[in-house]
């Protein structure tokens, strides 16, 4: 019985990695788990879900305007994904409606325009893999991109690191203090930005807004730390797509959908027992039974 259950998990585990689309999918999506996931935290304490929300969407007109024009995806995602963010800024300071409403304005409007587009432009761009992304079919070139993309982020988060996690905690002590919180405030959009761009292609434009937020959420409910929650963010992000990619290939389903689905079970998973902030609080459960 332990053979049997021992050479069915090895059988899991290992007969996906006998296919070279596999194995790509595999490092593509961890590696874009662990960006998300390390910016994921910032956003968090930023309380930018929504800003998050609004860049993911925001690129969908520069995909298809790079493709028109024979430039890179992800060229023309990051122009728009600045763009949205530059005219959101815009708007904001010009008018008297509120931030979280010219947010919904400005994503629906980009990513309206962005299915316009693909319906006028002849192209052979599918915009399910667009959507929902299609990391199982991700080209040396993405892979390429993708990977200068997450190096880019990651050296810049890990570069400036002190100076935006008091940005992100208190931007009014960091400014009283001698940092330059504008130039902090359009770096992260920035990263933001870029982030949005590198999960384009493994879980598509609409769920990248889950990888962006729900690491962060899940690792705010485990510990007060930042550095702690940083390490608990980006290996729940990288769990998540590794179960989401292996569920995929036995069950055939939907891969973006599978990743976001084991996010989003591992964040319930700490919002009910996580020991200090969870419903049911493992310490006391304990301490109640050893009385």
């Amino acid at each position: 019985m332990e053979f049997f259950l021992f050479s069915s998990i090895n059988t899991f585990l290992t007969d996906p990695l006998t296919h070279d689309f596999m194995r790509k999918a595999l490092f593509m999506s961890s590696l874009v788990a662990a960006v998300c996931g390390f910016l994921s935290s910032y956003l968090t304490l930023k309380g930018w879900a929504l800003m998050g929300d609004a860049v993911s969407h925001s690129v969908m007109p520069g995909v298809v305007v790079a493709y028109a024009l024979g430039l890179p995806f992800s060229l023309g995602a990051f122009i728009f994904g600045v763009g949205s963010v530059a005219l959101i800024g815009f708007v904001k300071q010009k008018s008297r409606v509120k931030e979280d409403t010219v947010i919904g304005l400005v994503f629906t409007g980009f990513f309206a325009l962005g299915i316009v587009l693909v319906s006028k432009i002849k192209s052979n761009i599918d915009l399910h893999s667009i959507l929902f992304g299609s990391p199982l079919g991700i080209s040396l070139s993405d892979v390429k991109q993708t990977v200068l993309i997450s190096l880019l982020v990651v050296i810049l988060l890990s570069v400036f690191r002190k100076d935006l996690m008091l940005y992100c905690f208190d931007p009014r002590h960091a400014k009283t203090v001698g940092i330059n919180v504008h130039f902090l405030h359009y770096l992260l959009l920035t990263c933001l930005s870029l982030a949005a761009v590198v999960g384009l292609q493994t879980v598509g434009i609409i769920l990248v807004v889950a990888m962006l937020i729900t690491p962060g959420a899940t690792a705010y409910l485990l510990t007060d730390q930042f550095d702690n929650m940083t390490i608990i963010s980006v290996l729940s992000a990288i769990i998540s797509s590794l179960i989401g990619i292996y569920c995929s290939f036995w069950f055939d389903l939907e891969t973006g959908g599978s990743i976001v689905l084991a996010q989003t079970f591992i964040f319930l998973f700490a919002f009910l027992f996580a020991p200090r902030y969870g419903i049911f609080k493992f310490k006391k459960l304990f301490a109640g039974y050893k009385r």
